[in-house]
């Protein structure tokens, strides 16, 4: 896949730092967005915009796609990494209904837009797409209910478009866990032992690091998963398959 381009959404975040390094060391030219300014290590291009705000806005989502071609270079567009997200946390009834619409738009709609934006270029490079989901599509706990129904959806998504898109482009989602992000960490700052819970809960005894997740995206959208299209990789440690009761 060296000289092929991946667009990565949420590029300043934890992980999306981590797949911005993982990718161009593998001899992608990765081209980042978010909407922090800060560089990430290892980025080739990064474009400073809201996903969220692309939603509604047609001229600015072709700009947006004009843009993206543009810093390409002649590289082949051949991945796009939907890892982008936003979480709002708290009980359904005190949970702004902006909030759920900025986390709608972010986690679901922006990536189905971008995908469809890019479409000749994934059908003619035989691309991939790789949807960043998470274990709360498929286990959650109180106050996550917004982020939980929109990693759902983008899980829903993922099926969708593989039968849609296929053969020419394949589409997968990657699901992590926790993980050692700095915003993950600046939580348990002080509280070992919470930090020390959590970890212990996961059948691997420890939560997930950046660079592990962002390897497995790699994984996904190179030929080495040329026949996975439509499914789901957990990369939980284990957590999902473990059984939390008082016992």
């Amino acid at each position: 896949m060296t000289g092929r381009s991946v667009l990565i959404t949420g590029c300043n975040g934890g992980i999306g730092v981590e797949l911005m390094r993982v990718f161009a060391d593998a001899g992608w030219r990765a081209i980042g967005v978010d909407r922090n300014p800060a560089e990430p290590v290892g980025a080739e291009s990064v474009i400073h915009v809201d996903i969220g705000g692309l939603v509604r806005d047609a001229g600015a989502r072709a700009n947006f796609a004009a843009d993206v071609r543009k810093r390409c270079d002649g590289a082949p567009l051949g991945c796009i990494i939907n890892n982008a997200a936003v979480q709002r946390l708290g009980k359904l009834e005190d949970l702004a209904v902006d909030d759920i619409i900025e986390t709608m738009d972010v986690n679901v709609v922006a990536p189905m837009l971008l995908v469809r934006a890019f479409l000749p270029e994934l059908r003619a490079n035989s691309g991939a797409v790789v949807n960043i989901g998470s274990v709360h599509a498929q286990a959650t706990k109180p106050n996550f209910s917004a982020y939980a129904t929109s990693k759902s959806a983008l899980h829903g998504l993922t099926r969708a478009l593989s039968v849609d898109l296929g053969p020419e482009v394949r589409v997968n989602t990657l699901a992590p866990a926790a993980t050692a992000t700095p915003m993950l960490k600046a939580g348990f700052e002080n509280d070992d032992a919470a930090f020390a819970a959590l970890e212990n809960v996961h059948p691997l005894r420890r939560i997930a690091e950046p660079a592990e997740i962002a390897r497995i995206a790699l994984f996904l959208a190179s030929e080495d998963a040329s026949f996975l299209t439509g499914a789901t990789v957990f990369a939980d440690g284990g957590v999902l398959s473990r059984l939390h009761d008082p016992a």
